[in-house]
């Protein structure tokens, strides 16, 4: 992934989150049950997060375009995006139960960015 991507990818996952979270805190919250929400708002945090990780992942990949750990980071970091918020909106919004074991692969997913990202650091430092 280049490093203009991952950073328009980053962006706009925050402009999603800040949506989704005011959604969430003005339009559902007459109509979840508390835990519901917080299900949603996790989903909104862990959005944010790893949008903010895609954007620093991008600002790297720009100074380092040859360093290949961090493309696959920003990809991680994308698909846990998807996979773990979009399972938890999905589900807090009435989806189907099977959507339940996306949600830790989504985790997994955004483990293995950071990984990928502490590789590439390290790969630095002996390079």
């Amino acid at each position: 992934m280049s490093g203009a991507v991952s950073l328009a990818l980053g962006a706009l996952g925050g402009a999603i989150a800040v949506a989704l979270g005011a959604f969430g805190a003005h339009a559902l919250k007459a109509k979840l049950p508390v835990e519901t929400l917080s299900v949603f708002q996790t989903g909104v945090q862990y959005q944010m997060m790893h949008s903010l990780a895609l954007i620093a992942v991008g600002l790297w990949i720009e100074r380092q375009p040859d360093l290949n750990l961090l493309g696959y980071a920003a990809a991680a970091f994308l698909f846990g995006i998807v996979c773990f918020s979009g399972s938890l909106y999905a589900l807090a919004l009435g989806g189907p139960r099977w959507l339940g074991p996306v949600t830790p692969l989504g985790g997994t997913l955004f483990i293995v960015g950071w990984l990928l990202l502490a590789a590439a650091a390290l790969s630095q430092q002996s390079a």
